[in-house]
């Protein structure tokens, strides 16, 4: 269910761009236990998620997502990815343009 809402709520911000963006991909696999979307649009903005449910059943029973995002800079041109996973441990995004926090 929650992927439900990220994807769709990726792919509003995708489709509500104010200028004429064509949606050139758009593929999802939805099973019980795994999940998979790709999104790509004309203005070079792809998503890309790939989740499953690890130990299902359990207490310990949690959704994990590895994926990506990118979009161009309408001013400069330049392209933006940041790769994520998301599991028990949150939301970890890594992308070159992010700052990193310094080791302790």
């Amino acid at each position: 269910m929650k992927f439900l809402f990220v994807f769709v709520a990726l792919l509003a911000m995708a489709l509500a761009r104010p200028n004429d963006v064509v949606v050139l991909k758009s593929d999802s696999d939805v099973g019980p236990d795994t999940w998979s979307s790709d999104v790509e649009t004309s203005d070079g903005t792809s998503i890309s998620q790939k989740g499953v449910l690890k130990n299902a059943g359990t207490e310990h029973e949690a959704a994990v997502v590895h994926g990506s995002f990118s979009w161009v800079d309408e001013k400069t041109g330049e392209k933006f990815t940041i790769n994520y996973v998301a599991d028990e441990n949150g939301y970890q995004p890594v992308g070159a343009h992010l700052p990193v926090a310094p080791v302790a």
